[in-house]
């Protein structure tokens, strides 16, 4: 098998080692005779997986007992909707921080709805390049809420440290970096994320909900958009994704055995000062995120043409390192290195820009 390192933004890469054991669960799980993928989300074997999936969430995450779990469908896209839908006030405002193109996209969502909106933070006057004064920001204890996104693909930033909101809950999209650093789930009132990123494939979304907010939970809801019909119900209400949930499952298991979310931080640190060190050390490369709120999942730089970029990104496929093609919406190069990418697969990359500088 060719080795290849993917470096792809989302669906994303996924450990060679939960690939090999869900390849061979596919056709036949724990000796059943048949895929995990076929069986029915009502049955005892499916039950055991999603349980245990949940209880390796709140291990890895220190996820408190007030706090609800939830498996969703829809992805971070339907939660922009359903989280104005089910936890906002009426008569109060919502407090949005806007650091790129998700926090831009989930305001949208909530303006549809009527919302009005408090800004307590606007980077698109520096092109989202940076987050600055997070500590500084002033956050009206009126609020329903506070949105904020951890981590932004597609500018290459993430907040370093989080708003402190007071008695406002504060609602962080975490699609991005959920499970690649440490983070105190109680300073917040609502966590979601897509899985394809760092904690599966795609079609899974996970919800962590503190319980008092599904008070806030309107009747007059459809049924499937009421956080409250899936807490009831332990995510079974309907078929969920079974098999993402699955590989949430062997994902999780593979953190626990890696030595748990501290541990996996520290990987990923190194992993990204690697890059970064080597960018910051290059005059021919020049990262596009500020130093001080840089990611350590998506690494986003430029070289010195288009042209280049593009006989970058084609020669760094031939080389076996696909994924690094920036979002249309700002060109340029980005190298996503999450959770599962190899502190190999990077010094890989570190090697192929090297030879490519001096080559071109």
């Amino acid at each position: 098998m060719k080795e290849v390192f993917n470096f792809n933004a989302g669906p994303a890469v996924l450990p060679p080692e939960v690939m090999r054991q869900a390849q061979a669960e596919f056709v036949d799980y724990q000796g059943c005779g048949y895929g995990i993928i076929e069986e029915s989300h009502r049955a005892a074997q499916f039950e055991e997986i999603i349980q245990a999936a949940e209880a390796n969430l709140r291990q890895l995450m220190g996820i408190p007992e007030d706090y609800e779990v939830l498996f969703l469908q829809g992805g971070a896209s339907l939660q922009f909707a359903m989280i104005p839908m089910n936890i906002a006030l009426p008569g109060h405002k919502i407090g949005f921080c806007n650091t790129g193109e998700w926090s831009s996209k989930a305001l949208k969502e909530a303006r549809i709805l009527g919302a009005e909106i408090e800004m307590l933070y606007d980077g698109s006057a520096d092109g989202f390049s940076r987050i600055d004064g997070v500590e500084r920001w002033p956050v009206p204890q009126n609020l329903a809420y506070v949105h904020v996104c951890a981590n932004n693909t597609i500018y290459g930033t993430q907040f370093k440290q989080f708003p402190e909101t007071g008695q406002v809950p504060l609602v962080c999209d975490m699609s991005s970096d959920i499970m690649s650093r440490q983070v105190d789930v109680s300073k917040f009132g609502l966590i979601f994320a897509g899985a394809q990123k760092n904690i599966g494939p795609a079609g899974l979304t996970l919800v962590i909900i503190r319980k008092d907010l599904l008070q806030r939970v309107p009747e007059s809801l459809p049924t499937m958009l009421r956080y409250t019909t899936h807490s009831k119900s332990k995510s079974l209400f309907n078929t969920p994704p079974t098999f993402a949930i699955y590989m949430l499952r062997l994902i999780s298991d593979w953190l626990i055995n890696l030595g748990g979310i501290k541990a996996m931080q520290e990987i990923n640190e190194n992993k990204a000062a690697l890059l970064y060190n080597y960018i910051d050390g290059s005059d021919y490369y020049r990262g596009t995120a500020d130093k001080a709120c840089r990611s350590n999942m998506n690494v986003c730089f430029r070289l010195p043409s288009e042209e280049l970029e593009k006989k970058f990104i084609k020669s760094a496929t031939e080389a076996g390192l696909i994924g690094l093609k920036g979002h249309r919406a700002v060109g340029g190069c980005r190298a996503s290195i999450y959770n599962a990418l190899s502190q190999k697969g990077v010094e890989r990359l570190v090697e192929f820009m090297r030879r490519f500088a001096n080559g071109n």
